[in-house]
């Protein structure tokens, strides 16, 4: 009777043996075809808020947590100054056009007086012509002569210095219209007033939430300077960081079943959309240093990224970045396409 016993305790052992071993091997192969990790977590992009202009913010639109959309204001910064400095501007490109004109009217002067220049100057020629003969018959004295080719030679002189005076207003008048050097440069000082008068209005570069929010009415903000950040409500996806040896046969294109810790029973679908060119510790602050004499071997971990195709329905669950994410791959199309 204890032999039949001990026999059937026996079959019992293996049995059990038997169906933990059955039952490893097809949990290998379901792991081997759909590949997981629990090391993953939930992204999107963030964007920084940082002011374009400096200045006094007398407003400020949102709060913590607060969903905005594309062009929504987020705060106002005070345009006193801003309007000052475009007043200035338009007043600077309504003195350059008037200087503008300025030179021109100067080209036109000595235009004229270039003119005048060469009237005299022919005058004076016709008169050297007229005494020249004259003089070398005797019929004027030789003092006369003198006197009309002074005065030709003057005459050449004031053409000369006409002629200098003209080529001047032209190079200082410049093109005319706002053709002119200084007419752009006040247009580019206009130009830039306007764009800093309408930096004053701060608004959402994208659809998302606000968050670390701390601006306050009153409070003077620096160019340049982030303020808070700006959670994007558009691509979101997931980084997982899956084994080594997992990735031999995971592909980009290949679907992804995305369970999320903090929404129990909801599964998302995502789909492969490439693999890391390197270890998570490769790209690490301090990465490990192996050459030593107690190497020991540990299993590294690529990060994979997952495009999440659709988002939860219910607009109570909300995508937050950051979220404790398990990924399964389903690579299963590489068997069938054999």
């Amino acid at each position: 009777m204890r032999t039949v016993m001990k026999n059937k305790k026996l079959v019992v052992l293996i049995v059990a043996m038997l169906a933990i071993g059955i039952g490893f091997w097809f949990w290998w192969q379901h792991e081997k075809v759909y590949p997981s990790t629990e090391d993953a977590y939930l992204e999107a992009n963030i964007l920084t808020i940082v002011p374009q202009v400096g200045g006094r913010v007398t407003q400020v639109a949102v709060v913590e947590n607060q969903r905005v959309e594309s062009g929504d204001l987020l705060f106002q910064i005070d345009t006193a100054s801003l309007e000052a400095a475009l007043h200035s501007a338009q007043a600077g490109y309504r003195i350059a056009q008037q200087d503008a004109g300025a030179s021109a009217a100067d080209v036109s002067v000595a235009r004229a007086n270039l003119a005048n220049a060469k009237a005299a100057l022919t005058d004076a020629q016709i008169t050297y012509d007229r005494t020249a003969p004259l003089v070398q018959k005797g019929v004027m004295a030789r003092s006369s002569l003198d006197q009309v080719t002074e005065a030709r030679s003057q005459a050449q002189a004031g053409v000369a210095a006409a002629e200098a005076a003209v080529a001047a207003a032209r190079a200082k008048s410049g093109l005319p219209g706002d053709g002119n050097a200084a007419v752009q440069a006040a247009l580019g000082v206009l130009a830039a007033a306007q764009i800093d008068l309408a930096h004053s209005r701060v608004t959402a570069p994208a659809a998302g939430w606000i968050t670390n929010i701390e601006l306050r009415p009153g409070q003077v903000v620096a160019s340049g300077a982030p303020l808070f950040s700006l959670v994007e409500d558009g691509a979101w996806w997931v980084s997982a960081n899956f084994k080594e040896t997992d990735l031999q046969r995971i592909r980009p294109g290949q679907p992804v079943a995305l369970a999320v810790d903090m929404y129990p029973g909801t599964t998302l679908t995502g789909t492969v959309q490439s693999l890391g060119a390197g270890s998570g510790a490769v790209f690490s602050l301090l990465p490990a240093q192996n050459a030593t004499g107690n190497w020991v071997k540990v299993t590294q971990r690529f990060p994979v990224r997952i495009r999440i195709d659709k988002k939860p329905g219910d607009p109570a669950l909300q995508l937050r970045v950051g979220a404790s994410t398990t990924a399964t791959v389903d690579t299963s199309a590489m068997d069938r396409a054999k």
